[in-house]
C-alpha cells in the first residue's frame, strides 16, 4: 500500500504542473479566439500573435515614432488614463524593453539584529528625487502573484548576486522551490 501511495503523489506532482500548464494556455488560446468568433480554432490566436508580430515592426521604424508619441501623449493627459497606461508601460518596459530594470539581483539585509535578507531587484539606484540620500529603490516580488513592495533601503544593507535575473524571478516566484534550472 505505502509505494500505491508514493506513486500516486509522484503522479500528481507531475501531472498537476502539466494540466495547470496547458489548461491556462487552454483557457488563453479560447479567449483570445472567442474574441474574433472565427469558424476555426486557432485563427484567432494566430491572428493576435501576427498582429503583435506586425505592431512591433511598425513602432521599431521612424516614420511610426510621432504616432507612438502622439499616442503616448494623449494619455498622459487624461487623469486615470495616465496613471493605468504609465505603470503598464513601465512594467512591461522593466520585464521585456531594452533598458530592463529587473537586472540587479540582491538580497537585502533587514535588520542588523537578525540574519533575515529579503530577495529582490534594484529598479532604481539614486532615488534623490525623494530626498533619500545613500539609499537604493529595490523592488521585492511576492510568490506565487504578480504583487510585490518597493522598499528604499541603505546601500551598505544591500548586496548584489551572482545569478540572472531569469533565475532569481523564477526562484522568488517559486517560493524558493525553482532552482533546477540553475
Amino acid at each position: 500500500m505505502k509505494k500505491l501511495s508514493k506513486y500516486f503523489f509522484e503522479g500528481l506532482i507531475v501531472v498537476i504542473p502539466v494540466s495547470i500548464t496547458i489548461y491556462l494556455l487552454y483557457i488563453i488560446f479560447i479567449q483570445i479566439d472567442g474574441l474574433f468568433k472565427f469558424k476555426y480554432p486557432g485563427i484567432g490566436f494566430l491572428i493576435t500573435m501576427v498582429g503583435i508580430l506586425v505592431i512591433g515592426f511598425i513602432a521599431s521604424h521612424f516614420l511610426t515614432k510621432g504616432f507612438i508619441v502622439l499616442i503616448h501623449n494623449l494619455f498622459n493627459r487624461v487623469p486615470l488614463v495616465k496613471i493605468i497606461y504609465i505603470s503598464i508601460k513601465d512594467l512591461t518596459e522593466a520585464l521585456f524593453g531594452e533598458r530592463k530594470k529587473f537586472n540587479q539581483p540582491v538580497s537585502v539585509r533587514t535588520s542588523n539584529d537578525n540574519g533575515v535578507e529579503l530577495l529582490g531587484f534594484i529598479t532604481e539606484e539614486n532615488p534623490d528625487f525623494l530626498g533619500e540620500k545613500d539609499k537604493v529603490a529595490v523592488y521585492i516580488p511576492q510568490a506565487y502573484n504578480f504583487a510585490g513592495n518597493l522598499i528604499l533601503v541603505p546601500i551598505e544593507n544591500v548586496k548584489k548576486l551572482n545569478v540572472s535575473a531569469k533565475e532569481m524571478m523564477t526562484f522568488i516566484v517559486s517560493g524558493g522551490l525553482s532552482t533546477s534550472n540553475w
